[in-house]
């Protein structure tokens, strides 16, 4: 099966300055963002990407303009199903005072009971990205073969819902997780099981090419099923 790359994106002005974005307009990388996604290109230079997906928001979005500067062949497509959560009336309020709201400690500790006011649950949210990773997983398999890499860009809890799924956790444990801006999280969906090969990598990718004649190495290591035994988990900052 093809191999998902799940990129957060760079860092934001909202992150500086310790807002809850949310679906806010017109929030950007700020330099340091910038500069994380000019590195992006490297990272991933010797995996062969047959499309990039993206959220919809503009701080995504800025996040690829290296990559696809560097591809220009490579399709880029927006994807409604990993825009970031609705956090409904709680949108472009500070941290610091969300700190305070009785609701943060349900989101914190029993993240499966919490409804945004004005907006979404966490599992409505957790439902909508892993369907749209699997609908464009199953999609790259019939368009590009099975051993097609492809790239998803979106956001922090977009991302830990997505990779719990995957390791069979339930939501009340996402918070475990950890991804911080422009970090990559790698995922390959297989009939049997997905295996999560990387957890918030800000470094090397390359080991993660498949071989030309099948799947990347290391996609099972014996009877214990232990995909890419060697990787380990950076740990990133925040949702």
């Amino acid at each position: 099966m093809p191999t998902v790359f799940l990129v957060r994106h760079g860092r934001s002005t909202a992150n500086t300055d310790g807002v809850l974005a949310g679906r806010t307009p017109g929030v950007s990388l700020d330099a340091q963002g910038a500069a994380q996604a000019a590195d992006l290109p490297g990272r991933l230079a010797g995996v062969p990407l047959a499309a990039l997906v993206c959220s919809p928001l503009r701080r995504c979005r800025e996040t690829l303009v290296p990559l696809t500067g560097e591809r220009p062949g490579v399709p880029l497509h927006t994807e409604e199903g990993v825009s970031e959560c609705d956090y409904g009336d709680w949108t472009g309020r500070k941290l610091s005072e969300l700190a305070e709201e009785p609701l943060m400690g349900v989101v914190q500790q029993h993240p499966s009971a919490a409804r945004f006011p004005g907006g979404e649950s966490m599992p409505q949210m957790q439902q909508r990205a892993v369907r749209a990773v699997r609908d464009w997983d199953a999609r790259i398999a019939r368009e590009h073969g099975e051993t097609a890499c492809f790239l998803v860009c979106a956001h922090g809890d977009i991302i830990k819902s997505v990779l719990a799924d995957a390791l069979g956790m339930h939501l009340d444990l996402f918070q475990r997780i950890a991804v911080g801006p422009c970090s990559v999280s790698v995922i390959r969906y297989t009939p049997l099981r997905p295996f999560v090969l990387r957890v918030g990598e800000t470094g090397e990718l390359g080991s993660l090419v498949p071989a030309e004649d099948g799947p990347a190495s290391g996609t099972s290591g014996g009877s214990g099923g232990r995909p890419d035994a060697g990787n380990h988990a950076a740990v990133g900052g925040g949702a």
